[in-house]
């Protein structure tokens, strides 16, 4: 003898869990399918939300910062020149020579 299958609701084929088929008394219930249940599926732009980051990255930071080079060095490279500039007058005008350079009064 032959053992019975088993039953399915919707009765056609089809991957079990899918399409309202399902193994057991759940979901077998034998009336017409259930409305206003919503399914929600992953769209194919979000499935892989990092793909080439590191690449893009990569290329577009030299992109960026290439971009705003002029705006930053120029000014940069002036405030370091005048700064070795004020460091270098300080330590000449608290040296015995700028002392004597430019003082005053004689003692």
């Amino acid at each position: 003898m032959r053992p019975s299958q088993i039953l399915r609701s919707g009765g056609g084929g089809g991957k079990i869990g899918q399409y309202g088929l399902y193994i057991g008394p759940w979901g077998n219930f034998g009336g017409s399918p259930q409305k206003g249940i919503n399914s929600y599926a992953l769209s194919p732009n979000r499935q892989r939300p990092l793909a080439g980051t590191l690449n893009a990255a990569i290329f577009n930071t030299f992109r960026r910062v290439g971009g705003q080079v002029l705006y930053v060095v120029p000014p940069l490279l002036i405030a370091y020149a005048a700064m070795d500039w004020a460091i270098e007058r300080n330590e000449y005008l608290n040296s015995k020579a700028g002392i004597l350079e430019f003082s005053d009064s004689e003692e």
